[in-house]
């Protein structure tokens, strides 16, 4: 047994990296107090290994520690999305005045935030319900402190307490159906439960309860409605950093852990003549029609609520659980096809989402305030961050030629080949009721004057630098995208299944 755990080990550097990452950030925080820089130092450096780490790990499908956790490309893909957003709030934190104000001691923010990516990689590769509980539950235990890490701010305490009273909630309404599950299968296992289900000897009726149960933890963690109450304050509340993260890399996580689940635990696994990528759902367990309810519901409150919010941050909070909504449609679709959608709509939302929140943030650090109305003559103020944020918010509506527009557009192809025309549909509808809320930071930024001149808003050279290197890929992907589809085509082969 000893010699299986250290060879399952090898197939776990990167998440060992992260731990070691953890545990020399509060040492070095411990011993250079005075000095911040050495702990940024050290977790700037081990994020980068872990990356590395991760992509050693390309074309590897293994279960380790006997079947709790899946190394595989589907978990690949996802560690390289979670990994990356890392690096990035890294960089967005450092020139962060809301988070480097006097007083201020950052080695716990950073060591939590590794602390944070740590559980979004465990999410990614679990393959077991005990094992998706404990991920979720570091995932979202340093999700609350971190999102009332200023707690000097107004709103930051009261924003992680609301976070921690959802958890506890979500967290205790998906255990009670984990509890089910194992009470009717006997196992915490995906596969094994795959396999009880196979031969369809169960209550149906308190099988339906227990998935929906386990489905609550998913929706909580993806911030899908009716689980999203959470959601708007804790984005208002948090700092922009942490909002930005967990807008990406926590919805990422909760993603995978949710498609992992339908996919390896539905699927009929005796059927071996399908259209190629479908699934067979077991006979009885059509869960498709739950999820395409939780995408109508997701993408239509949130488009509709944002169409109402005058700061930036609760907009994009709203446009975040309506882009969840636009992802479950690939689910929906239960094919590879839907899902290789959903890991390409990820990297594209990454550099456009976190473009967004970086804008927002070097704003709110030199005029002092998230609201929509003080964007009012941005344009002529700050021309280069204001075309910058056009064109995220273009990209976020999926317009072409952004990077936005091949997301959807690979969305809405898989939910016609697969006969969900109505569904397209409605996504198609959320995203033209999306372009209303996003052309009023238009018309303010652009099409608004100010009465007297204004003073010009200088951004530093970082500043702009980082700008860029957010829009290119967001402009690049919309006209070359063929290598990330491949990849993600590639990634959607779980380990264990057919």
């Amino acid at each position: 047994m000893a010699g299986q755990i250290l060879n399952d080990l090898q197939s776990f550097y990167p998440e060992l990296a992260l731990t070691l990452t953890f545990l020399v950030a509060i040492i070095s925080d411990l011993i250079f107090r005075r000095s911040p820089v050495v702990v940024t130092t050290v977790v700037a450096a081990g994020l980068i290994i872990t990356g590395g780490c991760v992509i050693g790990q390309a074309g590897v499908y293994e279960s380790i520690f006997g079947g709790m956790i899946a190394v595989d490309g589907f978990a690949f893909f996802f560690k390289l999305v979670i990994v990356l957003s890392a690096i990035l709030i890294v960089v967005f934190s450092l020139g962060s005045a809301e988070l480097n104000s006097a007083g201020r001691k950052l080695g716990e923010y950073y060591s939590l935030l590794v602390a944070l990516t740590l559980g979004m990689f465990l999410m990614s590769g679990a393959s077991n319900l005990l094992m998706m509980y404990i991920a979720m539950e570091l995932s979202s235990i340093t999700s609350y402190i971190l999102s009332g890490y200023t707690k000097d701010a107004p709103d930051s305490s009261e924003a992680s307490l609301k976070y921690v009273i959802y958890g506890a909630l979500s967290s205790g309404l998906m255990l009670y159906g984990i509890s089910i599950i194992y009470g009717l299968t006997g196992s915490l296992d995906l596969y094994t439960i795959n396999q009880v289900l196979a031969k369809g000897n169960l209550n149906q009726f308190v099988l339906l309860i227990a998935g929906v149960l386990t489905l609550a933890g998913f929706g909580y963690k993806i911030s899908a409605v009716p689980f999203h109450f959470w959601a708007p304050d804790v984005y208002e509340g948090a700092p922009i950093t942490i909002t930005a993260f967990l807008s990406v890399a926590s919805k990422a996580a909760g993603f995978a852990m949710l498609i992992r689940f339908f996919k390896v635990t539905f699927i009929d696994s005796s059927v071996v003549t399908l259209p190629a990528g479908a699934w067979a759902t077991l006979k009885g367990f059509e869960w498709y029609q739950i999820v395409a309810a939780l995408s109508v519901l997701t993408m239509t409150v949130g488009n509709l609520i944002a169409i109402w919010q005058n700061n930036m941050k609760r907009l994009l909070a709203y446009s975040s659980i309506a882009h969840a909504g636009y992802m479950l449609m690939g689910l929906v679709v239960l094919n590879n096809e839907g899902l290789a959608a959903i890991l390409v709509y990820f990297v594209v939302y990454l550099f456009m989402n976190l473009g967004a929140f970086y804008v927002v943030m070097i704003v709110a650090d030199k005029t002092g305030s998230e609201d929509i109305e003080d964007y009012k003559g941005l344009g002529a103020k700050a021309p280069f961050v204001s075309v910058a944020m056009a064109v995220f918010l273009i990209s976020l509506t999926g317009i072409p030629p952004t990077a936005g527009f091949i997301g959807k557009l690979y969305l809405f192809a898989a939910l016609l080949n697969g006969g969900w025309i109505w569904l397209a549909v409605v996504g198609a509808l959320n995203s033209v009721i999306s372009l209303y809320y996003y052309v009023r930071v238009f018309r303010n930024m652009f099409l608004y004057s100010v009465d007297q001149p204004a003073p010009a808003i200088i951004f530093s050279r970082v500043q702009r630098g980082l700008v860029l290197a957010l829009v290119i890929p967001t402009l690049l992907l919309g006209l070359y995208f063929t290598p990330l589809v491949q990849l993600a085509q590639a990634s959607v082969k779980i380990f264990g299944t057919p």
